[in-house]
């Protein structure tokens, strides 16, 4: 069998990657290409095209790489057309994505989409589009079902594989396995994962870490990066803000680890909240794009008049403010560091967080690789 496979970033790769898994471990054998990151790729997938080429944040910054993304994916859409793989299954990045699954369904070849578009949080129009791409959808929220359902999409919820496969929180044991010292306090800075959030984030993060540690010297900041890219650009603003006398370590990779050690963490909006979520790390979120991005995605939010964005996975899934969100203009130096000071030093809200935490992520464990398996048996040769 021959199933095309793309993914657009780091957490789709790490999707992608356990999917390939659950597939494997199904008995499906089957050649996998398309798009995949380095976590795909060592499950068996080929790359045709650099994963890093799609990871654009926002609509003002990706007008720049537009013309890369299509001419990619127009190379790979005949690829798929000429070889005819029996299954195409896209990972998240449905701006990519679905117009590459629309073609293919049009051409006859079964299409998958695994992770559902955020029409539960904006552009609830896309199920439309959901509809012409997809013949069946992988749903890893609960939340999301009905609204599938409602509108007679085929669709199975199953579950987060990041529910199943991340640990209970051990912070001695990470801690232990990080070399930290186990009384200080450690407080994990995630700027993303994409150049383009580290540009728009870096000198907020360092600058927070800065005014915190004016009023607590005694705190060590922990700061995760992917590649050595988005490390140039964490170290530029580092010298930009005469901050290298500060307590921070920076790692490649080991987030997992750093959240599951630390007390708290500031968080740029996106896969890495939920991460923490898992993790019982207490966080806050920030997030920051240009004006006209901010308006065009407010525009097209699910909002009742009056009331504010909310862009925080732990928040939807809650259905309530659980993790403070600092955006556009309120995140600024002084307000991040107050807020993520007051959640250092409060056990109480720390706990409250770790609570409702524990709650949904038992909502979201699932026998995930059975779920995805048999969810995508009619589809395959096997």
């Amino acid at each position: 069998m021959k199933i095309c496979i793309v993914a657009g970033e780091a957490s789709g790769d790490l999707l992608g990657a356990l999917l390939i898994e659950s597939l494997k471990q199904a008995g499906v054998q089957a050649d996998f290409y398309g798009i995949a990151g380095p976590k795909m790729q060592a499950a068996g997938a080929t790359s045709l095209f650099p994963m890093e080429a799609l990871s654009v944040r926002g609509y003002v910054e990706a007008l720049s790489a537009l013309p890369r993304i299509l001419r990619i994916r127009k190379k790979l859409l005949r690829h798929c057309l000429d070889d005819k793989p029996d299954l195409c299954i896209g990972i998240d990045a449905p701006d990519f994505n679905l117009g590459l699954e629309t073609r293919l369904k049009a051409a006859g070849i079964p299409t998958v989409h695994f992770v559902s578009p955020s029409v539960w949080a904006w552009r609830a129009n896309r199920l439309k589009k959901m509809a012409r791409a997809a013949d069946h959808t992988l749903l890893i929220f609960p939340m999301e079902q009905a609204l599938y359902d409602a509108a007679s999409l085929p669709a199975t919820y199953v579950g987060h594989p990041f529910a199943e496969r991340f640990p209970l929180r051990n912070e001695k044991a990470a801690r232990e396995r990080l070399k930290l010292d186990a009384q200080q306090k450690q407080v994990v800075l995630m700027p993303g994962s994409r150049v383009s959030e580290l540009k728009a984030l870096a000198d907020l993060l360092v600058l927070t870490a800065k005014r915190i540690h004016d009023t607590q010297p005694g705190v060590q900041f922990l700061v995760p990066l992917v590649n050595r890219e988005t490390l140039a650009l964490f170290e530029a603003a580092m010298t930009r803000n005469e901050a290298w006398g500060l307590p921070i370590r920076i790692l490649f990779g080991h987030a997992h680890d750093a959240l599951e050690a630390a007390d708290a963490a500031l968080i740029a909006s996106g896969t890495a909240s939920l991460e923490a979520l898992l993790l019982g790390c207490p966080h806050i979120i920030t997030y920051k794009v240009p004006k006209l991005t901010a308006w065009i995605m407010r525009r097209k939010a699910r909002l009742k008049r009056g009331q504010k964005p909310r862009i925080g996975l732990p928040n939807f899934l809650a259905q309530r403010d659980l993790v403070p969100e600092y955006l556009q203009d309120d995140a600024e130096p002084q307000t991040l560091a107050t807020a993520l000071t007051a959640l250092l030093n409060d056990p109480v809200a720390a706990a409250t967080q770790r609570r409702a935490f524990a709650e949904i992520r038992e909502q979201l464990t699932r026998d995930t690789p059975r779920l995805v398996a048999a969810a995508l048996k009619p589809f395959l040769r096997c």
